[in-house]
């Protein structure tokens, strides 16, 4: 059984909230941020064994926004109109 944490700071008058372990146990590390009305999850995985000792971290940051998320509701102006 994994333990969760919860984290609450107060930055600048509005509360950050950090809850560590509480989904995405399945990754090797997982928070699920808040502040505001923004909300981020976060996961890091590792390979189990090493392969060779490198000197720097190789590191892969996948980022995706889904659309309606961001006010862009698929569809719209081609879908309706078709191409000009």
């Amino acid at each position: 059984m994994t333990m969760s944490e919860t984290i609450i700071l107060d930055i600048n008058n509005r509360p950050l909230s950090i809850e560590i372990g509480k989904i995405g146990r399945q990754a090797d590390g997982s928070a699920f941020v808040r502040y505001g009305e923004t909300i981020m999850f976060c996961t890091a995985t590792s390979k189990k064994e090493v392969k060779e000792l490198k000197p720097f971290l190789p590191l892969i940051v996948d980022y995706r926004e889904n659309t309606y998320a961001a006010g862009k509701i698929p569809g719209g102006f081609f879908k309706r109109e078709g191409r000009p």
